[in-house]
């Protein structure tokens, strides 16, 4: 409601952007990626409009400015980034220029038929000597003088000449460092945006079960046996290994192969089932090692450039210590017992699942973050969250925002396959990345449609998708015994679709045996030691190695939301564009779709994006297959085989 308690200002800012839910939540950007700022900037009357963008970061009071570019009708924007994570703080600042309303009213009355033009040299006057005294007040004696001497010329000039005097790049950018703001207005809104790691949106994640490292029939391995599959996973171009829980597992109604009710000796459990006598979250599984050799671990790792990331994993076998020192912490059956998890039909003896409305809330959520702050002292800085859509999300906003106060590059990775609303949630509030729907998503119109969702709506400001076409947990049935050529169709496509992927081990070996009319694989090794031949034949490592190579070398491919879909006439054959935020890097994808055929296309390309002349002869250089094709113009023939070819990554050499 408007008052009259201060003093009235015309101009209207309106529709700031981008905001989430009108600024409850973050805006999420990485280091050096370009946030587009733009609003709407207008006022009465015809005064020339001026704006800058505010901004700073969260400990600073003093706001930066950057000046915002008129674009279409009322619409003004402008570009920035950050070289620093952390959070920022972005309004808009805007004013009607008194020195250039005046200079564009004096020019429109040059084209009239006025002969004196006294009463408005005075105001250019009046204009210029306010310009002088604010140039002296902040202590410009260089610009001072300069305008003052302007003023002089403007006295004693020809109104005609006025316009070549004072209307000059040079004249404009001095005067607009000491523009008249006493009647500026400042949005009213802000943009809250939060710069994260370049990890946080560009990443390549190989999991794998420590417990399995070595792949020995019969043989438990430790944590200093997994920096071999730690050093391959490297070589294969993946920069983030994800361990399941590798806590101690519960003897207590353990699970047997397949998960199995019967447990046999021998049988390992599921590493989900979390505690037992040795202790809990902070405690690891004896067969592993200890926690020495895990910290021993981590920084092997770290130092060949890889980081290792926990399964957070708020689950607790009966064996857990929780369980006999705060019984209240958990849910309760009408005879006293207390609850196990269930998924019907699905039952899990072995979990107890916690209570996070219990009396004793307080302490319970307390319990839980202290569990992430053990482990980030030990070293680790990704975490992905298991089922954090069983959770409340408050307790998420809150938890993350806990650790990111003392630690804010962290990065949560959400494991949420659930309706999309709470997906989204989980995003909001603190996430930095969520699995998706990309796993089910199978025809070029459904891959079209969910990509186009993610990056280009009000998704992009704040959910980044990682692809993962496998998981322990889903064996997608277009992979079930499946050859080689589906392996590396959707290996393509979750790696260049987005700048974040990972995969379930036993993919590079194309692993499809499930079980029968389920989306899981046969004999799971959640539920056993596995035993593999990591190098054994048809397997897909050299090709999962050209794509992630590409992808590092490409910084197109490290964008996370700048993708556009090129037509293409076969519907087996998707075709899109991407490009880095300067521009200087572009790449044209083609993928086949069709596993078990050679498909063709015409595919249509947006020149101009390309910044690719008409009628015009130009290279395209595939950077998997390190061949050469000359094109020419718009319209242009690809033709892919799924068993030798599936994929083109294409450089374009300009002529």
């Amino acid at each position: 409601m408007a008052s009259l308690k201060n003093r009235p200002v015309s101009v209207v800012i309106s529709n700031l952007a981008p905001l989430v839910e009108d600024g409850r939540y973050p805006t999420k950007r990485v280091v050096d990626e370009v946030i587009h700022v733009s609003a709407d900037i207008f006022k009465d009357g015809h005064d020339v409009l001026c704006a800058n963008l505010l901004w700073r970061t969260a400990e600073k009071i003093k706001w930066q400015e950057v000046p915002m570019t008129h674009c279409d009708n009322d619409r003004w924007e402008a570009t920035l980034n950050f070289d620093k994570t952390g959070p920022y703080e972005i309004k808009v600042k805007a004013w009607a220029d008194d020195f250039l309303s005046w200079i564009h009213d004096f020019e429109r009355r040059l084209t009239g038929d006025q002969k004196d033009f006294s009463t408005e040299v005075e105001e250019g006057r009046v204009i210029l000597g306010g310009a002088a005294i604010r140039a002296a007040s902040g202590k410009s004696v260089e610009d001072a003088q300069a305008i003052e001497a302007l003023t002089t010329q403007l006295m004693k000039a020809d109104p005609a000449d006025v316009p070549g005097l004072l209307h000059s790049p040079e004249v404009a950018e001095m005067l607009a460092r000491w523009p008249n703001l006493e009647l500026a207005a400042t949005s009213s809104d802000a943009i809250h945006l939060i710069v994260e790691t370049k990890l946080s949106s560009f990443s390549a994640w190989y999991e794998f079960f420590p417990r399995s490292a070595e792949g020995i029939k019969g043989k438990h391995s430790t944590f200093r046996d997994c920096l071999p599959r730690i050093e391959d996973a490297k070589a294969m171009g993946f920069d983030v290994i994800y361990f399941p829980p590798i806590h101690p597992i519960g003897v207590n109604h353990r699970k047997g192969k397949n998960n199995s009710v019967n447990c046999l000796p021998g049988d390992v459990g599921s590493p989900w089932a979390i505690g037992a006598k040795e202790g809990g979250h902070r405690s690891v599984e004896p067969q592993l090692g200890t926690l020495d050799d895990f910290t021993w671990l981590l920084k092997k790792a770290r130092k060949i450039g890889m980081e290792i990331a926990l399964d957070f994993a708020i689950n607790c076998s009966p064996d857990h210590p929780y369980v006999a020192e705060h019984p209240e912490w958990f849910y309760r059956r009408p005879d006293g017992s207390i609850k196990y998890a269930e998924n019907p039909p699905k039952k899990y003896q072995d979990i107890y699942p916690l209570n996070f409305h219990c009396d004793d809330w307080k302490d319970l959520w307390r319990e839980l973050r202290d569990v992430v702050r053990f482990w980030v002292k030990q070293g680790v800085r990704i975490f992905r969250v298991d089922n954090p859509h069983t959770k409340p999300v408050t307790f998420w906003e809150w938890l993350i925002s806990e650790i990111h106060d003392e630690n804010p590059d962290v990065i949560f990775l959400s494991e949420a396959f659930t309706k999309p609303k709470m997906m989204q949630a989980l995003a909001k509030v603190g996430f930095t990345q969520s699995y998706t729907y990309f796993t089910w998503r199978e025809t070029r119109e459904e891959l079209m449609d969910y990509v186009t969702e993610l990056t280009k709506g009000q998704m992009r400001e704040y959910y980044r998708a990682n692809f993962w076409p496998n998981t322990p947990d889903i064996l997608p049935y277009h992979l079930q015994n499946a050859g080689p050529a589906a392996f590396k169709i959707r290996a393509a496509l979750a790696s260049l679709l987005s700048s974040s992927w990972g995969i379930y081990s036993g993919y590079e070996l194309c692993e499809n045996a499930p079980l029968p009319g389920r989306e899981e694989y046969l004999d799971s090794e959640k539920y056993q030691l596995k035993t593999r031949d990591w190098d054994g034949p048809g397997n897909i490592k050299a090709f999962i190695s050209r794509l992630n190579k590409a992808r590092r070398e490409i910084p197109a491919l490290q964008s996370y939301a700048n993708i556009d879909f090129i037509p293409a006439d076969n519907e087996q054959m998707i075709a899109f564009h991407k490009w880095s935020d300067d521009g200087s890097s572009r790449v044209i994808v083609v993928i086949n779709l069709d596993p078990k055929n050679r498909q063709e296309t015409n595919i249509h390309l947006p020149l101009e994006q390309l910044s690719i002349n008409y009628d015009t002869d130009f290279a395209v250089e595939d950077v998997i297959y390190e061949e050469v094709y000359t094109w020419r113009d718009s319209t242009n023939f690809v033709a892919l085989d799924p068993r030798t070819k599936p994929v083109h990554v294409l450089k374009v050499r300009k002529s």
